[in-house]
């Protein structure tokens, strides 16, 4: 592990001791949230003191800029459909170890990590840390993950996550005592604690209280196989899984650790979540997060989202909204009383070229495979007119990579291969052998066919779309058709695992915002799902029993760079690898980028507070607001926001 990592994991070691010493004087400030007045006079709730752990995670929100919060008040937000409500898991962000501003990680559920050689990790669990129901959250809920879900066939057929081994083979897991748990690898495993931290939790532990009454291990099976059917599903296994639902948030009597708890189910327009009163978090005054009583997610047409922000109907709105709804949004602004912020998306480009090593048309994939190819395609890109027409000028042009906010950016990484020249276009294609010509003026393939590149995309972004026509004006001038062939993303997919697609447009990376210690996965030939190598993904995600193996010397280079990555915990050699990787990409146009920086809108009602005015949005690594701390946001006002009912 690196010193840099060390110190911030070990930090958190030292601030959970100092919290020991100091909670008995802070527990007579405790500040009661007034949402739990009832239960509390009803004693159906134990009072505060006894509802957190002994030592919470105590946060200072002016440590960033921000301010000491207000209990209340609820926030209406939109979603486009009923299962949009699982995002909440990624932006209210809690995890066992997490992101902070600054890309650090930290522990957040756990109390502290003690890690060796980045192959032995123990956890330390908090000391009276309860689910929302009020069940303690022990290494019992990590054993039963372990033993019980992962490792059974039933619920898990593809068993142990893959980021749980290492060269295939899974951790020891121990239970050192009711607060310890130990993982135990060979080899260095440095991308488990990036994994924990991601925007979409893993979920390596589970309320083994409540789902322990579904599992055939703890009770009878031919009752939870009546109790399955009468839910009409085929098995308890089905049930469990049902059940067992952390992610998509449709269980409400299933217990959570996050700062909200969902409170009703499908089918419904409306999706009410109240605040946890188990939640291990506190601010220096004592107050428990979150701030807000209520979230409250209401469904609606996604079309509609910047017309009913428009009229004022949401008090904050970021998913669902793009760049193009900001004139839109801006005209409401002072008669609804919001604002729209814009922060920059960190994505490596907004529009992203894939040609596809592994097409089956043999032409096609000579053509795809020479990296003349590929340059030329880039050269012939204009993609200041781009930045232009599609981003209002507001965004940067080159190829598909990292961020200037990354610290492994360097700026040949944007512009290598990525000025507009036609005539070095023009001259790569006619070295390579494409000189010949039709009526028209396009260039012919050596088997006689025009040069017809058909760019498949899922056809969801119009944003895409309207880039792809641009680049058709701009190709046409270096003597190649494009057309443009939108269709169902699923469809897409399936083409592109089958080599049946030429080229794919889509988004480039997700990670633009790396950092030495985040697994450079994207970069990789390793992953089905890239559209630039899927059978080569397919090959080494099935261990070679299924796609092609890696044949350019290049792309293998790449595959080799990830495996050394794997294998050591050493910061400064894992951002070596990260730039010989990124400069390795960029070098051969695997991926074709063009423009990024693109603005989030994000809606924020006045009166809300603790939101930057200005930051990087993102999935990865930022989990869209999560970073951010969404359960520090509170009402500003003399009486807090109600909710629309």
């Amino acid at each position: 592990m690196s010193r840099h990592l060390l110190v911030k994991a070990f930090r958190g070691v030292l601030t959970a001791a100092l919290m020991l010493a100091a909670l008995p004087a802070l527990a007579q400030s405790f500040v009661e949230p007034p949402f739990f007045a009832e239960k509390l006079a009803k004693k159906e709730l134990p009072p505060l003191a006894q509802r957190l752990p002994r030592a919470p995670l105590i946060v200072d929100p002016t440590t960033h800029g921000d301010t000491v919060g207000r209990y209340g008040g609820e926030i209406v937000t939109l979603i486009a459909r009923a299962r949009d409500i699982r995002y909440l898991s990624t932006y209210a962000y809690t995890r066992l170890v997490g992101y902070n501003r600054q890309l650090e990680l930290e522990p957040d559920l756990l109390e502290k990590i003690e890690i060796a050689n980045e192959r032995v990790f123990t956890f330390t669990l908090r000391e009276g840390h309860r689910w929302s129901d009020g069940s303690p959250f022990t290494a019992e809920d990590f054993r039963y993950y372990w033993e019980d879900v992962a490792q059974n066939k039933e619920l898990s057929p593809s068993g142990i996550p893959e980021f749980m081994l290492v060269n295939g083979k899974p951790p020891r897991f121990e239970v050192v005592d009711e607060r310890t748990v130990r993982y135990s690898w060979d080899q260095p495993n440095p991308r488990f604690l990036p994994q924990l931290a991601g925007a979409q939790d893993p979920g390596i532990f589970r309320a083994s209280n409540y789902l322990k009454r579904f599992h055939t291990k703890y009770t009878d099976k031919a009752k939870l196989e009546e109790l399955a059917k009468k839910q009409k599903l085929k098995s308890w296994a089905a049930l469990h899984n049902r059940l067992d639902d952390m992610k998509e948030q449709t269980n409400p009597d299933l217990p959570t650790l996050q700062a909200w708890r969902v409170t009703n189910t499908s089918p419904a327009t409306r999706f009410i979540f109240e605040r946890n009163p188990y939640y291990h978090r506190i601010d220096t005054k004592g107050q428990q997060l979150p701030y807000l009583d209520r979230l409250i997610m209401d469904v609606s047409a996604g079309g509609l989202f910047a017309a009913k922000a428009n009229a004022g109907e949401v008090d904050l709105l970021f998913r669902g909204l793009s760049m193009n709804d900001v004139p839109v949004l801006k005209e409401g602004e002072k008669t609804h009383r919001y604002k729209t912020l814009l922060w920059p998306y960190a994505r490596g480009s907004e529009i992203a070229l894939y040609p596809n090593l592994n097409v089956v048309d043999p032409v096609w994939r000579e053509l795809n495979r020479d990296v003349r190819f590929r340059r030329a395609l880039s050269l012939g890109i204009d993609r200041r007119t781009l930045n232009n027409a599609l981003l209002f000028g507001l965004g940067t042009e080159g190829n598909n990579t990292v961020v200037p906010e990354s610290p492994l950016f360097s700026q040949d990484l944007r512009t290598l291969h990525a000025e507009y020249n036609p005539g070095e276009a023009s001259r790569l294609l006619d070295q390579i052998g494409l000189t010949k010509r039709n009526g028209a003026g396009y260039r012919l393939l050596p088997d006689g066919r025009e040069l017809e590149i058909i760019v498949e995309t899922d056809g969801e972004s119009s944003f895409i779309v309207d880039g792809l026509t641009l680049i058709t004006d701009f190709w046409r001038e270096i003597g190649i058709r494009l057309f443009v062939k939108p269709q169902d993303r699923t469809v897409l997919r399936n083409r592109s695992f089958a080599g049946l697609t030429v080229m794919v447009a889509a988004q480039g990376l997700d990670n633009a915002l790396a950092t030495a210690i985040m697994p450079p996965t994207e970069l990789a030939p390793m992953r089905q799902d890239n559209y630039s190598w899927p059978k080569w993904g397919q090959y080494v995600e099935t261990k070679g029993s299924k796609g092609e193996a890696v044949d350019i010397p290049e792309a293998k280079r790449l595959l080799d760079l990830y495996m050394a990555w794997m294998n050591t915990g050493n910061e400064e050699a894992q951002a070596k690898i990260w730039r010989e990787m990124l400069l390795n990409s960029v070098e051969n146009q695997w991926v074709i980028g063009t423009v990024s920086g693109a603005l989030q809108p994000i809606v924020l009602r006045d009166g809300l507070k603790n939101m930057p005015a200005k930051a990087l949005y993102s999935w990865e690594p930022t989990a869209m607001l999560g970073i951010y701390r969404t359960d520090e946001i509170y009402w500003n006002k003399a009486e807090n926001k109600e909710a629309r009912r």
